[in-house]
């Protein structure tokens, strides 16, 4: 590295400081309460009769208040005479693995002592149709074949990689949740070009075949916190999820400052997203298929979270990226990721520097600006994170201009330790 590293001393690291964007930060303080309450007043809860089987498919997201929103679930449904059981809802996630989805759950905070029922984790699926297109439609075996009724919970936000009436959501859990590595190799198989329309019809033929009962959804704000719970029937689902959609665009966080020459991201995992950071943060998609973010030159990705357990998927779509993160890669997970998506550039190792000083370097050298020291750069603990963010000096006037940014400090060196990796010190 003698050589990269004479080409990359000369360039300047610019101050940085620190600010705080603002965002809408309403939310329900009280998610326990009031999932209770909207359970109770559905209707939902009358269908269940006495000694039911129910499944509750949960996924592999970080959605906030998980183990709340399931806990509360499950207590209401056996309130109702039901006999809950959690079966994971997560395609290929957790290595494809029984175990590892059962292991995920846990890392999520759900285990059979947190949410009072147990969980029944298997990869074993049934076939229950075709699509026109040829697609086979798989579910669950457990759910399938040993479930009086089915409940499903999820998040509802935009999709990373296509746009369409129904992206992630109830629906998506019940065609490639519910179908496990089988059914989301085979909603995957045909591209995202035709995502938005293999999603719901695969879950139109599950919805048909299994008992479907009801969907608990969630909106969570800018912060990711929950501002909106509902209960949504299933004969109710293709109907109300887009509204839930739209309003979760409409309260995305975003980076407050476009174009970017370079942006530095400490962490990515796929606790974060499913695609290590969220392209509509970033403005760097895995497909031709989504749009929106800001406009980023060069993109460095320092370090993967611990949560991920190595797997990298995403970090093909930042330019740079760094020894430390390359040497934590699980490659069997990460390319396991692409090989079931069909999307593999975001599985590709980036241009790999010794550590984040000559990464971030090297995004500079390359972010075709004539005055280096002018570089608008910005860095982020993660795409879940964006409230407090740090920002080159060259930004400092345009913060002060912008009616939903706080500066918080004076420009200062950026920090490193001794390895040359930023310093975490972030609130």
């Amino acid at each position: 590295m003698g050589v990269l590293e004479q080409m990359l001393d000369p360039i300047p690291l610019p101050r940085t400081l620190r600010i705080r964007q603002r965002f809408d930060g309403t939310h329900i303080a009280d998610v326990a309460g009031t999932l209770t309450q909207k359970l109770r007043h559905s209707g939902q809860l009358e269908r269940i009769k006495k000694g039911d089987r129910v499944a509750i498919a949960v996924g592999s997201r970080g959605v906030d208040q998980l183990p709340t929103l399931v806990r509360v679930t499950v207590a209401e449904i056996r309130r109702a005479g039901g006999e809950p059981f959690i079966v994971p809802a997560m395609g290929s996630h957790g290595g494809a693995t029984a175990e590892g989805q059962t292991q995920v759950l846990a890392q999520l905070g759900v285990t059979e002592k947190s949410v009072g029922a147990p969980i029944r984790s298997s990869m074993e699926v049934v076939t229950l149709g075709q699509l026109p297109n040829g697609l086979p439609v798989y579910a669950d075996r457990i759910a399938a074949e040993e479930a009086d009724a089915i409940v499903v919970i999820n998040r509802v936000k935009p999709h990373t990689a296509f746009r369409a009436k129904y992206e992630s959501g109830l629906l998506k859990m019940i065609s490639i949740g519910l179908g496990k590595q089988k059914g989301a190799e085979a909603t995957h198989q045909l591209g995202f070009g035709l995502m938005g329309e293999n999603v719901p019809a695969m879950a139109r033929v599950i919805m048909a075949k299994l008992p479907i009962l009801f969907g608990v959804a969630t909106v969570e704000n800018a912060y990711d916190q929950v501002c909106r719970i509902e209960v949504v029937p299933a004969e109710r689902m293709f109907d109300e999820e887009p509204q839930l959609l739209e309003e979760a665009k409409a309260r995305m966080p975003r980076l407050l400052f476009d174009p970017i020459d370079v942006l530095v991201i400490d962490f990515i995992g796929k606790n974060i997203s499913g695609d290590g950071m969220d392209p509509n943060i970033t403005g760097r998609y895995p497909t031709p298929y989504a749009h929106g973010g800001p406009r980023v030159t060069k993109m460095v990705v320092c370090d993967l979270t611990r949560e991920t357990h190595g797997n990298a998927n995403g970090v093909g779509t930042a330019d740079f990226t760094t020894q430390r993160l390359v040497d934590k890669m699980d490659r069997i997970a990460t390319y396991a990721n692409g090989l079931t998506s069909t999307v593999v550039a975001p599985t590709k190792i980036p241009t790999t520097l010794p550590n984040d000083r000559y990464a971030i370097k090297a995004a500079i050298k390359t972010a075709n600006i004539l005055d280096f020291t002018k570089v608008r750069l910005v860095r982020i603990k993660d795409t879940l994170h964006l409230g407090v963010i740090e920002i080159s000096e060259s930004l400092l006037e345009e913060a002060r201009r912008h009616p939903d940014i706080e500066v918080l400090t004076e420009p200062r060196p950026m920090a490193f330790d001794a390895d040359g990796n930023l310093v975490q010190d972030w609130p």
